[in-house]
């Protein structure tokens, strides 16, 4: 049996109102993956920031090399040797990729710090992530997927014993995910004890060696990694759940938003598509392919240069938010946290953010009516809260997306665009976020649904648009369509709109 470096022993940690973790075990051995399984709200990332030292148990203890550990900060956790990589990305933008990964532990030379000697450690470090950026580019330029490069670059730079990741392959493509693979055995092979959480459980077989499950704060179950993952789900929620995509048969209706030859230079060129009542549309693509960049300038957040978006027949004003809120158009951003919520307001208050002009009169909230409308509809999404005025920051994150999606349940929007509406959210709270949008379909609203993890975009589309190069380069129905079939179009040069 492999050398255990850290062992956690009946950890328990209660916040108000709230008992996050009560007595659970785990244990930690060198030249391991140690997959951490759970729901949202299950106590993952309480654990983690207990071994990461942000926050401390109230009961029980850690063991490092067999003797107690007392880590009481991240500095604590940094010289026992223990580096954490976090879901939300804890980089600075407007810092160079060299300043990042040295964030708080810069090289100095005479007392002053030693920007060359970072700069030049800095492409190694990158290299080995298989990332080639110039160490002097902000952070702020990079795009999501190698955001959680430099995360994990930063991570190495640490050369750290324990290394604890949390869901870091939820914004990466199929390759990048396997080159984060050949790190992760790397690292196994030197002897580096890993938690590896993930939502994903094809993930587990493939890089884990034993799995901790924990539900409702408590450990529940240690198994091989190559458990059946519908014993995986039993244990995770308590149940079985017997239709992963739950999507049924849908009878689309009249087209509720249509797009005409949208372009912006450098970022897509001549994008048309339409979502008819009824309907989810799956748009597919590498990251960088432009489906964000094309959502977003359908909402009006981000300029286009030409063409012309169109909600139940009425024409949108280009970059006009208002007026395409106004119109019935809602957008769930890929970064729930950076882009959907106040993370320092209550429930309630983030639930009613799209409302709230409308509820204002002679410069008066209604704060009556919507609370009553933020407490109807996180009953009817099933939001875990100890009441609407708890603080969202600490919400998990299947409950923060909720609410991110209630909100425009609040507002009555009729179109919603969805992007990565299930990043970093486990396969229960997945399921009622997929039965919500057949809800939506159900009474005739429409959805455009933007997402990298393909059985979600097979499982939940009724079509499927895939984005290249950003432009259009292929539309394939969802019944009977396959992975390969989606990425031999993903990965085609895009040349006059179609694919080659």
């Amino acid at each position: 049996m492999r050398e255990e470096i850290l062992r956690a022993e009946g950890l328990r940690k209660s916040f108000p109102g709230v008992l996050a973790l009560d007595g659970v075990d785990l244990s930690l051995r060198a030249g391991e993956v140690h997959v951490l399984l759970g729901e949202n709200g299950a106590g993952k990332s309480t654990l983690i920031k207990m071994l990461s030292g942000a926050y401390h148990p109230d009961e029980g203890r850690i063991l490092i090399d067999g003797r107690p550990a007392h880590i009481r900060t991240a500095g604590d956790a940094r010289r026992l040797g223990i580096a954490t990589i976090y879901q939300e990305f804890n980089l600075v933008p407007g810092l160079t990729v060299a300043e990042n990964l040295w964030l708080g532990r810069p090289p100095r030379r005479l007392g002053l710090v030693d920007t060359r000697r970072m700069e030049r450690e800095a492409v190694p470090l990158m290299a080995r992530v298989g990332v080639r950026a110039d160490p002097r580019t902000p952070v702020a330029r990079l795009g999501v997927a190698r955001m959680q490069m430099v995360e994990i670059a930063k991570a190495l730079a640490l050369d750290a014993r324990v290394l604890i990741m949390d869901e870091p392959t939820s914004v990466l493509t199929t390759g990048e995910v396997d080159r984060l693979f050949e790190i992760v055995r790397q690292l196994r092979d030197e002897g580096v004890a890993i938690v590896f959480i993930t939502h994903h459980l094809e993930e587990i077989p493939a890089i884990g060696d034993r799995v901790t499950v924990l539900r409702d704060g408590r450990s529940v179950a240690e198994v091989p990694a190559g458990t059946p993952h519908d014993e995986l789900v039993r244990l995770m929620v308590g149940r079985p759940i017997d239709q992963q995509y739950p999507r049924g048969p849908h009878r689309p209706g009249e087209p509720l938003l249509r797009v005409a030859g949208l372009s912006r230079e450098g970022l897509f060129d001549d994008i048309s598509f339409e979502v008819r009542a009824g309907e989810v549309v799956g748009l597919a693509g590498l990251v960088g392919a432009g489906r964000t960049e094309v959502a977003r300038a359908v909402f009006g957040a981000d300029r286009y240069d030409s063409g012309q978006v169109s909600v139940r027949g009425r024409r949108l004003p280009p970059g006009d938010v208002p007026a395409a809120m106004e119109a019935g158009l809602g957008l769930v951003p890929e970064d729930r946290q950076g882009q959907g919520l106040v993370l320092g307001a209550g429930t309630g208050e983030n639930l009613g953010l799209v409302t709230m002009r409308d509820a204002t009169r002679a410069g008066f909230v209604d704060r009556k009516g919507q609370r009553a409308a933020a407490a109807r509809v996180a009953d009817r999404l099933g939001i875990r809260m100890t009441s609407l005025g708890q603080e969202v920051r600490t919400l998990s994150g299947g409950n923060q997306q909720k609410v991110v999606i209630g909100k425009w349940l609040v507002a009555g929007a009729r179109v919603l665009i969805l992007d990565e509406p299930t990043r970093g959210v486990d396969v229960g709270a997945r399921v009622e976020i997929y039965q919500l949008v057949n809800a939506l379909t159900a009474a005739g609203d429409a959805v455009l649904m933007i997402s990298s993890d393909l059985p979600e975009i097979l499982g939940m589309s009724d079509r499927i648009l895939v984005m290249a190069r950003g432009r259009l380069v292929g539309e394939l129905p969802a019944d009977g369509a396959t992975q390969d079939d989606v990425m031999a179009l993903a990965v085609t040069e895009a040349e006059g709109g179609r694919a080659q």
